[in-house]
């Protein structure tokens, strides 16, 4: 197989989260575990850091590892899903992992893996561990996949523990109050490890205290307000130089700086790796601008807790008009996240290319009970087309609601 049907492959026999929903999610660990031994235990073979949370983990884990980078090592960064290529998932030093290895990696080992029946995530994890050991890292950034305590990237003990927020989404795996979505991010909490909690709520909280008291774990909350004197003024220095300008960065600031204090990076590491994140670890679809006249924004943003910034940050655009290419998937809470909608947008309701997309027609009929006008395409090449066509110069395009619908533009930008 050559590397495009490899990756087929893997979508095809190996059951995904990110295209077929809840079928394609495994609990447990045992073949993480098996697959693990098989590859004589990788993760053993150098340092972590590991981030969980709902929102921000992914900005976090590419800031942090442009950090490290910026210290002279030699760094993994493991995250999940991609945007345009399977192969952002798996990067060392900002590059990914190389058709060959895929392709190697899969006609080797599919006669011991294929019996198992793994998920996608629990067969690229295995991938991603067993490169970086290969690669010879001397740390790698580990977002968790899904939740924390079953997650497969879990085997891992790490330097620090990051959990960046807890809000609702994925309620059907992880539990359907904030306590206990808390609970199962909190699961990545090791015996004696640090761990840096983003964000709080009353109910979060004290279900990070007493399990972080039970680990032995040394606590500390990056809040505004609650964090260290030397921090804060870190923040107020480093600030400007944030590469990543989505309105919500200054929360994920105050995290990251608190790991890394932790990890004892150098302040001009840090400076370093704020101001060249993406060109560092290849990040897009952050508040990434796609072109100046008219301004078009994309951003992966794709749920209540990740709207709440979005919509105000939208809102504080100054244009002619505001029109925005929007669709979402089937496990996301459509209607809260349209509440948070500019009623003065013009809007491009679209679909993106995964069995978990609403359909087009109904993302509609959600427009129309809020009272949101737009006009329906059936895919995002087509929506984004014909919105860059109406604009004027000084009007304001944004692309978003799902990582899927900025994966799809991306992929036809050829990014």
């Amino acid at each position: 197989m050559n590397y495009k049907e490899t990756v087929s492959y893997l979508f095809s026999v190996v059951p995904s989260f990110q295209k077929v929903g809840t079928a394609g999610y495994k609990e447990g660990l045992s073949n993480t575990l098996a697959l693990d031994e098989h590859f004589g235990h990788p993760h053993l073979k150098f340092k972590t850091v590991h981030v969980a949370g709902t929102n921000g983990k992914g900005s976090c884990s590419h800031t942090l590892a442009a950090m490290l980078q910026a210290t002279g090592l030699k760094v993994g960064l493991y995250t999940s899903p991609h945007l345009v290529d399977f192969r952002e998932r798996i990067r060392v030093n900002g590059k990914c992992i190389s058709k060959k290895y895929v392709i190697d990696f899969v006609k080797n080992e599919r006669e011991f893996f294929e019996p198992l029946s793994p998920s996608f995530f629990e067969l690229t994890t295995a991938l991603a561990f067993k490169y970086f050991a290969e690669k010879k890292v001397d740390i790698a950034v580990i977002e968790v996949g899904l939740g924390g305590r079953l997650d497969c990237t879990n085997i891992i003990t790490p330097e620090v523990s990051v959990i960046t927020n807890i809000s609702f989404d994925h309620t059907q795996f992880l539990g359907d109050t904030l306590a206990k979505i808390a609970a199962e991010k909190a699961g990545i909490i090791k015996e004696g490890i640090p761990v840096v909690i983003g964000e709080t709520t009353p109910e979060t909280k004290p279900v990070f205290e007493r399990i972080a008291a039970e680990k032995k774990a040394p606590i500390y909350f990056a809040e505004e307000g609650l964090c260290p004197a030397r921090i804060a003024e870190l923040f107020e220095a480093l600030l400007p130089h944030f590469e990543l300008k989505g309105t919500y960065q200054r929360k994920n600031l105050h995290t990251i700086l608190q790991a890394a204090e932790i990890l004892q990076i150098p302040q001009e590491a840090i400076q370093k790796g704020l101001e060249n994140v993406c060109e560092s670890t290849g990040l897009m679809g952050r508040w990434q601008t796609l072109q100046k006249q008219p301004l078009v924004i994309c951003d992966t943003g794709h749920n209540v807790g990740g709207w709440e910034y979005l919509s105000r940050q939208i809102a504080e655009q100054s244009c002619r008009q505001l029109r925005i290419v929007f669709g979402m998937v089937d496990d996301k809470d459509i209607n809260t996240v349209m509440e948070m909608l500019p009623g003065n947008a013009v809007y491009y309701w679209t679909q993106a290319t995964t069995k978990r997309a609403i359909p087009a027609e109904k993302v509609a009929v959600y427009g129309e009970q809020h009272h949101l006008k737009g006009t329906i395409y059936n895919n995002v090449e087509s929506a984004y087309k014909q919105a860059l066509k109406d604009a004027d110069k000084d009007d304001f395009v944004f692309v978003g609601g799902s990582s899927y619908i900025v994966s799809d533009l991306l992929e036809k930008l050829n990014f």
